[in-house]
């Protein structure tokens, strides 16, 4: 079943099991409200049960890296706005990770890794990256870094 994430009113629907569920819930909304903003778009979410196909997108290019999160998914987004497909995976560690694929332009091709406030570096990650920080009114302090995608998708 879909959800509508809002950004006024943060909601923790689907994200309860998650340790950092408040600020997790507050960085799904800080991108509900990027979308909305910048592209009029609303950003939906699936549970992760739901969406087998798009965990399996997010698998096959991670592997470029040798990355396998042992973090459960909870919920998956998947779109495309304009000339750029997107693809959302929120863990229940507090990680949120997006694939921005743009479908005219293999240079402008990345995954981007954020981290909710109170989450450690996953164990994946650390020391393969270096997280700058961005506040959030609604996630509070955001940690992320990305890779640029190098193969076909």
């Amino acid at each position: 079943m879909s959800y509508i994430v809002g950004f006024k009113n943060v909601s923790t629907v689907g994200l309860e099991s998650s340790p950092v569920v408040e600020t997790l819930a507050g960085l799904r909304a800080n991108e509900a409200r990027y979308f909305m903003t910048k592209y009029k778009h609303e950003f939906t979410v699936v549970p992760a049960s739901e969406s087998q196909e798009a965990l399996d997108y997010v698998n096959r290019i991670l592997k470029e890296r040798n990355i396998e999160f042992a973090a459960k998914p909870l919920e998956t987004s998947q779109f495309q706005v304009e000339n750029i497909k997107f693809t959302y995976v929120f863990y229940e560690d507090g990680l949120a990770l997006n694939v921005m694929y743009t479908v005219d332009d293999p240079k402008k091709r990345a995954v981007g890794f954020k981290l909710s406030e109170g989450m450690e570096v996953p164990q994946e990650l650390e020391g393969k990256f270096k997280f700058a920080r961005q506040k959030s009114k609604l996630a509070g302090t955001i940690r992320g870094s990305f890779f640029v995608i190098k193969g076909e998708y």
